[in-house]
């Protein structure tokens, strides 16, 4: 048995997202359609075609009225899917309106700017995902401003730290991600060259010595809603360069709190867990952290779909063989990556748990040696830098070998007994800034 469809079975990530939809071939089949109707409009603006034709085009632009799977078998031959959607739709229209269907574009024109507008469309969804992060996160920071937790370095405790600066920090990222998502959006240009980026077929139609080309442009940008390119970006890649760092960085941005969520998850961890854990298939006790798997993912597959589109930037000639078509299914793969994954942490971080007495229990695990950068400080006034630095590495490696305290330790030292308070060896005392950190960082909008 044969199968041509993708429901996303091996996508749960993207599978019912937003983006899903906003990405799906018959999105792309609108969206070249819309590219189409948008230029006989564009023509009929300059008086280059009548407007009954535009007005004709237009209703005719409907992908409900064609056949995506026939149109995809078809594309083969041609290697892109614009030709067979040429001949259908201008099979569609009244005789008149027919001799103006592409007239004067070339296929790339009406795919590049398709997959513009795909994108601005799912970016759109992408950025009211990133709004609901934002907002979760930053409810989780201002809760837990002061909820100390452990720091820690290359996976081991260093100092004391608090889950609102954590979450602040995870917010601060996700807000990058909207700022530059949000730019390359309202960058995103439409395409319009001819065969060779010279729109010369145009001044066929234009009256003698009327220079067409550069109101066509702003006038088909126009009815698209993209921005007027400066140029035709044939074989100029920025705008898909652009959208590929802006959407690997969002991958990355939403990755760094999942991979925090997976690791205080644990299950010798537990400080922090998901609102609704996903079951396993054998084991009837597991919450697992499916939303945080799934946006870590993301972040795993994204940089290699947007090498891809970063290598297409290298594209011969006007117009290029090989490397404008490459673009097509990464960029698709991508918009539906993030667009699963922004789906995701707007779930993980609305329905996140926080734990702070597992947080609190840890601080005390390793005996009070998290704290020993504020006591070589303390120590470092009163002693010198040189030897308070050995007498508290003599001391640590002491106190982990005997499964001793670090201040019990210390506190069998000759000179020392005074000098350490209760309160430099409590760890929840000695969180620096973090607080005000924490708030700075909620004041950005």
């Amino acid at each position: 048995m044969t199968y041509a469809s993708d429901d996303g079975l091996l996508a749960p990530g993207r599978a019912g997202s937003p983006a899903e939809s906003a990405t799906s071939d018959a999105a792309f089949l609108q969206a070249m359609l819309d590219a189409e109707a948008a230029l006989t409009r564009a023509q009929a603006a300059c008086g280059l075609a009548p407007e009954e034709a535009a007005r004709e085009v237009t209703s005719a632009a409907d992908a409900a009225h064609f056949d995506v799977r026939d149109m995809a078998l078809r594309a083969r031959s041609g290697g892109n899917p614009v030709i067979p959607l040429v001949g259908d739709l201008t099979a569609a229209v009244p005789h008149e309106a027919a001799e103006y269907v592409h007239r004067g574009a070339t296929s790339q024109d009406i795919l590049d700017t398709a997959a513009m507008l795909v994108a601005s469309r799912t970016l759109s969804l992408i950025l009211d995902d990133l709004g609901r992060t934002s907002g979760a996160l930053e409810r989780l920071a201002r809760e837990h401003r002061d909820t100390v937790m452990p720091g820690r370095t290359l996976t081991q405790h260093a100092v004391p730290t608090t889950f609102g600066l954590k979450a602040a920090g995870w917010r601060s990222l996700v807000l990058d991600a909207r700022d530059r998502l949000a730019a390359v959006r309202e960058s995103l240009p439409a395409q319009l060259g001819g065969a060779a980026g010279t729109l010369a077929a145009f001044s066929a139609w234009a009256k003698p010595g009327e220079e067409v080309g550069a109101r066509l442009v702003a006038a088909y940008a126009q009815e698209t809603g993209l921005r007027e390119p400066t140029l035709p970006w044939h074989t100029l890649r920025t705008p898909v360069a652009d959208l590929a760092g802006a959407l690997a960085f969002t991958a990355g941005a939403l990755g760094k709190a999942a991979v925090d969520v997976l690791t205080l998850s644990r299950t010798e961890i537990g400080e922090v867990s998901e609102g609704r854990g996903g079951g396993s298939s054998a084991m009837p006790h597991k919450a697992n952290p499916v939303r945080a798997t799934l946006v870590a993912a993301a972040a795993r597959r994204a940089p290699a779909l947007a090498s891809v589109l970063y290598g297409s930037m290298a594209a011969e000639d006007e117009r290029p063989a090989g490397a404008w078509h490459a673009e097509w299914e990464p960029l698709r793969d991508l918009l539906r990556l993030i667009g699963g994954a922004a789906r995701d942490a707007a779930e993980l971080s609305e329905g996140l748990r926080v734990h702070p007495d597992q947080m609190r229990e840890h601080l005390d695990l390793t005996d009070g040696l998290i704290g020993s950068e504020r006591l070589a400080a303390v120590l470092g006034a009163r002693l010198g830098r040189a030897r308070a630095k050995e007498l508290l590495t003599t001391a640590a490696e002491r106190a982990r070998a005997k499964g001793e305290s670090l201040t019990d330790v210390l506190g069998e030292v000759p000179g020392l007994v005074g000098l350490l308070p209760a309160e430099l060896t409590d760890p929840a005392r000695y969180t620096g800034s973090a607080g005000t950190l924490t708030d700075h960082a909620l004041e950005r909008r």
